[in-house]
């Protein structure tokens, strides 16, 4: 069986992997100072949902587009410009002061996330275009573990910057971050053979579609891969740290450490169960995911007691997403895996989106917090039901 560390020996995902690392961490650092000063203007709590929105908006509404630049453009190249625009829209939320200006800072996040996303996407495209098999699985892993390190890093370490530096400065520390990946990105060495795409941008783009369309197989896959989508708890947590515990704990450090405890949980949990997931298997983890949110919608009352409910929570969601990935990109022809992986995103993404305004409606609504997090904890019991027809259907096991 292959290890995380011989996946690691092989050059390319290597220094990519350090990328990501240093990237990752510096978005995560200045997410606590996003939302933790869109709090302090006195934002609402649609208006935290809506914000929580545009980072994901992008990979909903461009994905077509963005599938055509995955396959058309350079990797390195493409890599480097994207880097490039993540740092002058990071610079540019130092100068939002007020929630007059709040749209300004929706479009900064948007084209922002715009590149985050095809960043995302790009790599995915790449990494079964230079790994296989188990390598590739370890690779996705890796990919998933090093999102949740950083996660629970740049939560805590931003929650705490956030408090006792202010805002701003974690958004200068993030910019220097990029900056750095920047510059090890000049270092990555790439050997792939170039698939040479001749069609004009339309065709290009009507042709992903059909293929698509004709793969049933990958458009459930898709679907499956987007119910993970349920675990978008930024609003969430957000609510929660305004609403239910700031009496006890400044709401930077509140978010801070409610997404580092459950980033521990997204750490740790493929080194627990990631060999137990198979095809045969994969309902009982969406049973078990669906469980453990239940879990910390019973415990929210307390602060301390709801930490050890979003660790729970964190464990199965990296496996989930990384095994549910695999499949699709085991699924897909190498010629149209750029537009198949944008398309993957963007449902994934519009999955986020649609569970953020719920969010933020229901509470709105007065659905109490305990409710909407229960909700989305039974969703994953229709998403079980739904795979063990996929399964009966689709695959041979």
């Amino acid at each position: 069986m292959m290890s995380y560390l011989d996946t690691l020996k092989h050059p390319t995902i290597r220094r990519l992997s350090l990328i990501q690392f240093i990237s990752y961490f510096g978005t995560w650092f200045s997410q606590v100072a996003l939302f933790s000063k869109i709090v302090f203007l006195g934002a609402d709590a649609l208006t935290i949902a809506m914000t929580a929105t545009m980072a994901m908006l992008p990979a909903v509404v461009l994905a077509p587009i963005i599938g055509l630049i995955i396959d058309r453009i350079d990797f390195k190249k493409l890599m480097g410009i994207l880097l490039m625009v993540e740092i002058s829209m990071t610079i540019g939320f130092i100068f939002i002061n007020s929630l007059e200006y709040i749209w300004v800072l929706m479009i900064l996040i948007f084209i922002r996330s715009t590149a985050a996303s095809m960043l995302f996407s790009a790599e995915m495209a790449l990494f079964p275009k230079i790994v296989s098999g188990e390598m590739l699985k370890n690779t996705n892993e890796i990919h998933s573990i090093i999102w949740s390190l950083c996660y629970a890093l740049g939560m805590a370490v931003g929650g705490i910057a956030t408090y006792y530096m202010g805002f701003n400065i974690a958004f200068i520390f993030d910019a220097f971050l990029y900056s750095i990946a920047l510059i090890l990105l000049l270092g990555l060495s790439l050997s792939i053979e170039r698939i040479a795409h001749n069609e004009s941008n339309y065709e290009m783009f009507k042709n992903g579609l059909l293929y698509l369309k004709s793969q049933k197989k990958i458009l459930h896959l898709i679907l499956l891969h987007a119910s993970l989508g349920l675990t978008s708890f930024d609003t969430l947590i957000t609510l929660l740290a305004d609403l239910q515990y700031q009496t006890l704990l400044a709401i930077p450090l509140a978010i801070g450490w409610m997404n580092a405890t459950r980033a521990l949980g997204l750490l740790i949990g493929p080194f627990l169960i990631s060999s137990l997931v198979s095809k045969g298997t994969l309902h009982y983890f969406f049973i078990a995911q669906g469980l453990a949110i239940i879990l910390w919608s019973k415990l929210e009352y307390n602060f301390y007691f709801a930490l050890i409910g979003l660790f729970v929570t964190g464990l199965f969601i990296t496996t989930l997403w990384s095994y549910t990935y695999l499949l699709i990109q085991e699924e897909t022809e190498p010629f149209y895996l750029g537009r198949v992986i944008s398309y993957n995103d963007m449902f994934f993404m519009l999955s986020n989106i649609v569970t953020a305004l719920f969010i933020g409606y229901a509470s709105t609504w007065g659905l109490s917090l305990e409710a909407i997090t229960f909700t989305l904890g039974t969703g994953f019991f229709v998403v079980a039901l739904y795979y063990l027809w996929f399964k009966k259907h689709y695959l041979d096991v």
